[in-house]
This record gives structure tokens, C-alpha cells and sequence, in this order.
């Protein structure tokens, strides 16, 4: 059997073509042989069949990379089987991009084009040169929305530029569609320098209803979106930051609730202090939290620490009241809450045991947690994650759809702290009592009335 201890994954997803003798148990035995090695098989079609050969296309489930090599490999070895070719079905979906523009209206003739383009479009935009407010009305920009990165951060890869970053801002404008309807557009620059990026925003924005910040590195990140505030008419939103921050609140709220704890009243741990883990203290602090202690890479950030400077200062300056110095196992001593937006295995699952009667523990680091939620599980009362093969996932998909639609609605011109904690006060609602416990405490992506109820929240219904 395999040693393989991670679970298996759709993202993981790979197609085999495979020559096969015509022997009426081969299929079984490529079945067993996956199965064996760790791997789930999801489809067996046979593609073709003679009286010399086979052609079946399995589609199986690995839990990375490796594995599916793994499973590759023992199918390949069974006699009477060859594996001809094998597809990584992650990458075919990937092909040619996953968005793309399509039109609204029919251009089937000459008088369709004379309205859609010239010489009829010509009115429509001296109509709103004469009122510049019917812009939201007569084009796409009440409805759009864009999605602008540098690269220097995305997801946990690091640094990878705006042509790798590409694919995930194109994932996020079909979230914003699938969600809540709105057109989003990938804006990937060629820069890391903070003015050129503000500039280039600037200069962008007349077309969008509102900017979407994402994976723009800290400290960077904070003086972009506080400078395009300050100059923009639209909301700007730094989804790493604040989509995060209202997630992790509406879960935390319904944590509490499970363990039957007051926000006001309980020690919190957020690992990182980061362009995440700064926003997600905010929003908590705003929330009525009175005691968090950040951890970083220096330690537990303090105000009476000289060493510290900037952003990370400033965060001190609004959290641990106590003065707790030291590591992370120090500052998770009697703590009721773990917060982890930093890295992968900074937490030992048995550090957990120091914690208060009762802990939660959210590991939201990816792909990798700061602690297996398996081993979590052991010793803390509520445990969630951003994977999605566990319960208890927290996703920004539960965010910043429904924020954005509540923006555009709206026309808003800015978004505050207060819409923050509505919005994450309605995720939080959207979870029934009698719905609540602790492998279900944040409702589920796809949940129809989470978009239309952060959208209410937004826009103060």
C-alpha cells in the first residue's frame, strides 16, 4: 500500500491513455493497481476496442505532483498494459485562458453595427461628455471591476511576475462572474516600483467601477492601496488584506460561538504580520478584540521593542497589551485563538495543549498550514483552514464577490471598517444556529445567499 498521507485532489487530476490487451479483467486490474498506490479513480472510459487491443482513458486523483508519477508508473507496470500518454488535467483547463469577452448585443447587420459602433456610439459618447455621471449607466463600468497585481506575491509562491500571476487573476475575474456577476479584467504590470504602480492604476481606472489589489507584496501593498484612496473616486480593495480579514472574522465569530466565548474576552495569536495577518488584527481590534499578540519572524511584535520599525511598529503600537516577548509557543500560553497567516509548520500540534480550555485553531497558510489540521484536531475544539479538503474552509471567495456587488450597487466612492464588520457579520448569519458546530462554522463557496448577503451588508440594507 501507498505511504502517501496527504488526501487526494481535483488539482492533482491526471488522465492516462492507455494501450491495453483484450482481456476482459485488465480494466479491474488497473483499477486495483491505482487504488494501491493511493490514488482515486474518478473515470474508466474505453475509448476504442479490437480484438488486438484496448485504448482506456482513466482519470484518477493524486495528492501531488509525485504521486501522480507514482500512480503513472504502477499502471505502466502492470502486463499487458502501456501507458501511451498522460494529460495533467489542470493544465487543459488552463489552455487558452480561462475568461474571455464576449459581446451583449447581436452585430448581425449594418444597422446593428451603426448603433453598437459608429456612427451611433458617437452620441452616446457625447452624452457623457455633456454628464460624466451616465457613465455608470452607458457602459461597462458600473458593473466592472479590475484585478490589478505585480506579481511579487502570489498565492504561496513568492515572487513570480505578472505573466505567472496571470493565471490567478484570470481565476478571479470568473469567481467575480460565477459569484456575483461581475465583468472583471486580469491587469498584470510590469512593475514592483510603488509610484509607477499607483500611476498606472490611476490612469486605468475611468473604465472600472472599483479596484481589486491582489498579491502585491508588504510593506508595498499598504502605501499603494492608501495613496490610490486617497486620489480614486472607486472603492479599492486589497482582497489579500481585507477579503481575508472578513472571513476570518465571520468564522471566528461562529467559532466562538461553539466554544461558547466573547470576542471582548478571549487572548488571540495571529501568526504573521504580513499584508494578511495586519488587516485581519484591524478588522479584529474594530470587531472589540482587547488582547492579540502578533508573532512574526522577530518574534511577538511589542510596542516596547526598539528594534521594531514601520508597519510592523504601528502594529504593535494596537496589540499585546501584556508585553508578551519570545516565540510562538510563548505567545500561545493560556491563548484562546490561533490565527495563522504565515507559513507552513511553524505550529506544532502539540504546542496546542498550552493553549486555554477549549482553543481554535485556524491554519490558513497555503498550500501548506502552519500545522496539519488532521493533528489539530487532536487537542483543539474548532479547527479550520483555506484547504478545501477539510471542513471549515475560509476562502475569500466568501468575500469579496458579494463586497464588490454591494460597491457597484451602491456606486460607492470609498469602503470603510465599518462595511468590513457588516460584512463578515452577514457571512457569519448566513450559518443557522441549528446549522452550527464545530466541522461547520463558515458556510460553503458555493452558498447562494452568501454573495447577496455580503452585497446587503455593503450597502448598509
Amino acid at each position: 500500500m501507498s505511504s502517501h498521507r496527504a488526501a487526494t485532489t481535483s488539482s492533482y487530476s491526471i488522465t492516462m491513455r492507455l494501450f491495453t490487451a483484450p482481456d476482459h479483467g485488465i480494466v479491474g486490474a488497473i483499477a486495483t493497481a491505482i487504488a494501491q498506490a493511493g490514488g482515486v479513480v474518478t473515470a474508466i472510459d474505453v475509448a476504442e476496442s479490437s480484438h488486438e487491443r484496448l485504448v482506456v482513458d482513466v482519470t484518477c486523483s493524486a495528492s501531488n505532483a509525485e504521486h501522480a508519477q507514482e500512480l503513472e508508473a504502477a499502471v505502466d507496470a502492470l502486463e499487458g498494459v502501456e501507458v501511451h500518454k498522460t494529460s495533467d488535467r489542470t493544465f487543459l483547463l488552463h489552455l487558452g485562458g480561462k475568461i474571455e469577452v464576449t459581446s451583449k448585443v447581436p452585430l448581425k447587420n449594418r444597422d446593428d453595427l451603426s448603433m453598437a459602433y459608429t456612427p451611433g456610439v458617437g452620441r452616446v459618447s457625447m452624452a457623457i461628455a455633456e454628464h460624466p455621471e451616465d457613465v455608470w449607466r452607458l457602459t461597462i463600468k458600473g458593473n466592472s471591476v479590475a484585478v490589478v497585481t505585480d506579481g511579487s506575491a502570489v498565492l504561496g509562491l513568492g515572487n513570480i511576475g505578472p505573466g505567472a500571476a496571470l493565471p490567478v487573476m484570470e481565476g478571479k475575474a470568473a469567481l467575480f462572474k460565477r459569484f456575483a456577476n461581475i465583468d472583471a479584467w486580469p491587469i498584470c504590470l510590469a512593475t514592483q516600483d510603488t509610484d509607477e504602480i499607483v500611476r498606472a492604476v490611476e490612469m486605468i481606472a475611468p473604465g472600472f467601477g472599483g479596484i481589486n489589489l491582489e498579491d502585491i507584496a508588504a510593506p508595498r501593498c499598504f502605501e499603494i492601496e492608501r495613496r490610490l484612496r486617497a486620489s480614486l473616486d472607486i472603492p479599492v480593495f486589497h482582497d489579500d488584506q481585507h477579503g481575508t480579514a472578513i472571513v476570518v472574522l465571520a468564522a471566528l465569530t461562529n467559532a466562538l460561538r461553539v466554544v461558547h466565548k466573547e470576542l471582548a474576552s478571549v487572548r488571540i495569536v495571529v501568526a504573521g504580520a504580513g499584508a494578511a495577518g495586519t488587516a485581519i488584527v484591524t478588522l479584529l481590534v474594530a470587531a472589540g478584540a482587547t488582547d492579540v499578540v502578533v508573532w512574526d519572524r522577530e518574534g511577538c511584535l511589542s510596542a516596547d521593542d526598539e528594534n521594531l520599525t514601520g508597519a510592523k511598529m504601528e502594529l504593535a503600537a494596537v496589540t499585546n497589551p501584556r508585553h508578551v516577548r519570545g516565540d510562538l509557543r510563548a505567545a500561545l500560553d493560556d491563548a484562546d485563538v490561533f490565527v495563522g497567516v504565515s507559513g507552513p509548520g511553524v505550529l506544532e500540534a502539540e504546542w496546542i495543549r498550552d493553549m486555554a480550555a477549549d482553543p481554535v485553531v485556524f491554519a490558513l497558510a497555503n498550500p501548506d498550514p502552519e500545522v496539519d489540521p488532521a493533528e489539530a484536531e487532536k487537542y483543539a475544539a474548532v479547527v479550520a483552514s483555506g484547504r478545501s479538503d477539510y471542513p471549515n474552509q475560509i476562502n475569500n471567495v466568501l468575500a469579496f464577490p458579494g463586497v464588490f456587488r454591494g460597491l457597484l450597487d451602491a456606486r460607492a466612492s470609498e469602503i470603510s471598517i465599518e462595511m468590513l464588520l457588516r460584512a463578515a457579520e452577514a457571512i457569519a448569519h448566513v450559518v443557522r444556529d441549528e446549522e452550527l458546530n464545530p466541522n461547520f462554522i463558515i458556510p460553503t463557496v458555493f452558498h447562494p445567499d452568501v454573495p447577496k448577503a455580503v452585497a446587503a451588508a455593503i450597502r448598509g440594507q
